[in-house]
Formats: structure tokens, sequence, C-alpha cells
């Protein structure tokens, strides 16, 4: 697909010019993913621009996950991913204090993920079922460091928003579960029956997917979520401990 672009009128900030005008041809998909862009030179040219500023916009665009920019090769528009799409929002929570972002994360579970149960106890199909029943056991068997034990308890998680069979969930959840690793694993750390309690709530909202009963599911994974609050409230106060008492 062919595509040119206007020279920039207004000199100010001319690689935020260009950055916007280049993302808004691929959101009207104007530049398809695959797309390979003009050159450097064709593209300073059509926007009459330097290239200082023509790089800058680029630059950009490629650490948001828009274009992909490879030597002797060309620029091209990137497919789309979760990473491309949740990004923002996942450094939005980052900002915040550690423990209003990690309360925040653990609300908005609670508000989101039960009805998610819900659903997956509805639409599941075997594939799922079995990758729900691996997710279990890998977290049981698991005696790694706490950091591999939080990705596989968030594993599950984003296996039964995929259950749910609508591709629009995954998305939904993957800027707030790609935050619970570092939170679980401070969680694990600090808190001896976590993964205990893990395995048990994990093992009973699995039980209700699998009988397809959506309303015990959603009370389950209530009710887990309620509790991975109480151990981040106790995870918090033993941190708090520790820095009176160095």
């Amino acid at each position: 697909m062919s595509t040119s672009f206007a020279p920039v009128s207004d000199r100010k900030l001319l690689s935020k010019v260009v950055e916007a005008a280049i993302e808004e041809a691929i959101r009207s998909r104007k530049l398809s993913p695959g797309t390979r862009l003009p050159s450097e030179r064709e593209l300073c040219l059509q926007f009459n621009v330097s290239r200082t500023s023509l790089r800058e916009a680029l630059r950009m665009l490629s650490a948001r996950g828009l274009l992909s920019i490879s030597k002797g090769k060309g620029i091209f528009v990137r497919s789309p991913s979760a990473e491309t799409v949740t990004d923002p929002l996942s450094l939005f929570l980052r900002l915040q204090s550690p423990r209003h972002y990690v309360l925040d994360v653990v609300h908005a579970r609670q508000i989101i993920e039960p009805p998610i149960a819900a659903s997956a106890a509805v639409h599941h199909t075997d594939a799922d079922a079995s990758r729900l029943r691996k997710d279990l056991q890998d977290l049981i068997d698991n005696d790694g460091n706490y950091e591999t034990l939080s990705k596989l308890d968030m594993d599950f998680h984003l296996d039964i928003a995929r259950a749910s069979e609508n591709p629009l969930i995954p998305l939904l959840l993957e800027p707030i579960h790609r935050l619970m690793p570092q939170i679980k694993s401070s969680v694990y750390a600090t808190v001896s029956d976590a993964k205990q309690s893990a395995v048990e709530w994990h093992s009973r909202v699995l039980d209700a997917i699998l009988a397809r009963d959506p309303q015990r599911a959603q009370e389950a994974m209530l009710t887990h979520l309620k509790i991975a609050e109480e151990h981040a409230e106790r995870m918090f106060k033993a941190q708090e401990i520790k820095e009176r008492n160095p």
C-alpha cells in the first residue's frame, strides 16, 4: 500500500507532528500491519523535515510498538500486540505509590475477575480445561523462587480469561496482570501460607469452572481475591515493621 504524507508546515515540535501523522495513518489503516514505509530520505522529502526530526519520530513510534525498524531492510508497520495496547496503563499504575497501586490492582481484580470466572465456566473448551488443570498442577509442584511461583499463579488467572472465549477479556486484564509478578513475589516472600491459600482457592475456582457452575466460580474467585487483599495488607504491615526495626 502506497501512502504519501503532506509537508509539515508548523515548524514547532516537528518530530511530534511526524509521529502523529504516521500514527494516524496506521490507526486509519492507510498503513496496514506488515507494510513497508518509504525510505528515510523519501519520508524527509514528503514531510519536508530534517533527518534528525524524522528519526526522533520513528524512534518514538518504534518504542511504542507501532513500527519495526530493521537496519538494511527498512521500516515496517508492526502487528498489534497486547504489549502495544496495554503498556501505557501499566506505566501509569507503576507510577502510583506502591501501596496505592497494589491495592488499586487488587480492588480492580475483585470487580473484573469474578464475572470472568463465571464466563469461563459457561464457555470454556476442552483445551481450556486441560490448560487450567496444568496451571494448577504446575503451581502445586513448584518449589522454585517466588518470582516463578508468582508467574505460575498469574498464568492460571490469564488462562481463565482466555477460557471466557472473548478475545477482549485477556487484553483488558493484561496491564493489570503484568504488574502482578512483582506484587505476588513480595506476598509469597512475606506471607507464609500464601501458596497454600493460592492452591486451595485455585482448586475451588477450577472445580466450579469444570462443573460449568458460573455462580460458584464467581463466588470462589471473589473470595480468593478478598484473601489476596488480606495478604497484601499483611505484606505491607510486615514491611512497615521491618522498616522500623532494620
